[in-house]
């Protein structure tokens, strides 16, 4: 299976994923406005591929073969003021 990867002109480190080239028709309308413009990224094909980074290659499959798509959106940013706080409290209980 062949797919098609582009990154989103408004969001970092956003990519969709579609299985024919420059089809956005299953993406719903309100995702592809707050995506913006989609800049092709490459081609990938899943069947030579073991590992995909930070997609899930089973979660990507399954929601492309029932959506028509695949949304990555990165990683929760980290609050390193929570965390110094939560540490904090550790050290003093």
């Amino acid at each position: 299976m062949l797919v098609y990867v582009y990154k989103s002109s408004r969001k970092a480190d956003t990519y969709l994923y579609v299985l024919k080239r420059d089809d956005f028709s299953p993406v719903p309308e309100a995702l592809m406005t707050t995506f913006g413009h989609p800049n092709f990224v490459m081609i990938l094909p899943l069947s030579k591929r073991d590992h995909l980074g930070v997609v899930d290659k089973q979660k990507l499959s399954n929601e492309l073969n029932d959506k028509g798509f695949y949304l990555q959106l990165p990683p929760p940013t980290e609050n390193l003021l929570k965390q110094h706080v939560q540490q904090q409290n550790d050290k003093h209980r």
